[in-house]
């Protein structure tokens, strides 16, 4: 499941990227609200997603994804270069994404950072 929030959690930020673009640098109203509602979606379905999954892993297939989206939707719909070494450098982002997922592991990291098991347990 984490792996769906994660995938989730990127479209969103292609969405909020691209919502930032038809804010007009968040002087409209409507395309404001939308990137800001679809920035929250994505960074609360990143931080489910890094429950499990490992945080350098989550965050660079959360940006890879964001990235290779947005500059594939900034060619599709902005009319934006498409030069071959543009898509070239787009394939090398997705082959990445792609290594560290067929190489992460979904199993819960050994130990938590520094401090967060007694913060844990003074909760409970």
């Amino acid at each position: 499941m984490a792996w769906m929030y994660l995938l989730i959690a990127a479209l969103f930020e292609v969405a909020w990227a691209v919502g930032m673009k038809y804010s007009h640098g968040f002087t409209r109203l409507w395309p404001t609200v939308y990137t800001v509602v679809a920035s929250l979606v994505s960074f609360v379905l990143l931080a489910q997603a890094t429950k499990t999954l490992p945080l350098g892993t989550s965050y660079a297939v959360w940006t890879g994804i964001g990235a290779a989206g947005t500059a594939a939707m900034g060619i599709l719909w902005f009319g934006e270069s498409s030069n071959p070494a543009r898509l070239i450098c787009i394939a090398l982002i997705v082959a990445g994404v792609t290594g560290l997922k067929l190489n992460a592991s979904d199993a819960p990291p050994d130990r938590q950072p520094p401090g967060v098991e007694e913060r844990l347990s003074e909760e409970a």
